[in-house]
């Protein structure tokens, strides 16, 4: 892989897939001695809307079984340590793409977490989506360099999204759809720190049996796993900080919600409102 170095970042040029781009960062270790402190990917974004957009997300698999192939990269229920940028890029995303010329054409969102590769340092991707027609755009190009430049201090030193660890409260998205819109409402605001966002996809939860109108058992499925390996996932990438989930209500069936509600009570994971974050 051809590379390119400015202070401490080095920029990698890869001629493969990304998701097959498993431990990267270790990988780069081994080749020339140099430890890696966080992993950023900057990718194309594929979707079905086809509509312009600027995203940025954590990377997993948690849902998936053992015995299930991603179809995507990464290993079954596994989730990488998120990258605590993500939050801060998104809004100074949003300001550069908005100073660029290019809101309302482009979207900046958010995605869910989805896709590998296998990374073990705090990851993210940036990307640019959605068809060929917006991959090439020198304008959206031009915008994440400069979420690049801003956001890793090379501008002046100033990097955006260094994490300090004094105790802030960090947001762990629990359902809703694979832009995390419910989720997106609170990270939009100032100073809100993000890490996993499970959408419903990654909830995989089986239909329990129903008793004279009653759920009877437990609620089989990968959610559970799901849950606390994100969660044990966003710890390491924000130690000294407090976890705390927020669920799109919304879209969850009342059993499905009484059935995360009671896990998270049991893992001692706080549930809380939007209030809660700023």
């Amino acid at each position: 892989m051809e590379s390119f170095t400015n202070g401490n970042v080095r920029l990698l040029k890869h001629e493969h897939s990304i998701i097959a781009e498993d431990n990267l960062d270790q990988r780069w270790q081994e080749a020339t001695g140099e430890p890696v402190s966080e992993v950023i990917f900057l990718s194309k974004h594929t979707a079905v809307s086809n509509r312009p957009a600027l995203t940025v997300h954590p990377i997993g698999v948690p849902h998936l079984r053992e015995d299930e192939t991603p179809p995507q990269g990464g290993t079954p229920g596994w989730a990488a340590i998120p990258n605590p940028r993500i939050g801060p890029w998104l809004r100074l995303m949003q300001k550069i793409a908005a100073e660029q010329g290019l809101v309302p054409e482009f979207e900046i969102t958010l995605e869910a977490t989805h896709h590998g590769p296998v990374t073990s340092t705090p990851t993210m991707f940036v990307e640019i989506g959605s068809t060929e027609e917006y991959w090439g755009r020198q304008d959206a190009a031009q915008a994440v360099a400069l979420v690049l430049w801003k956001g890793l201090g090379l501008e002046n030193g100033n990097a955006v999204g260094n994490w300090q660890g004094k105790g802030e409260k960090v947001l762990l998205g629990i359902g809703g759809g694979h832009y995390a819109p419910r989720h997106m409402d609170i990270v939009n605001k100032d100073g809100v720190w993000v890490g996993h966002l499970l959408s419903g996809y990654s909830l995989p939860m089986d239909t329990p049996t129903q008793v004279n109108g009653k759920t009877s058992g437990e609620v089989g499925g990968m959610w559970k796993h799901s849950i606390k390996a994100s969660y044990e996932a966003t710890k390491a990438g924000f130690p000294g900080g407090e976890v705390i989930a927020h669920l799109d209500h919304k879209s969850f069936k009342g059993w499905q919600k009484n059935a995360v509600t009671s896990y998270l009570q049991e893992q001692n994971i706080r549930v809380g409102k939007p209030s809660d974050f700023f």
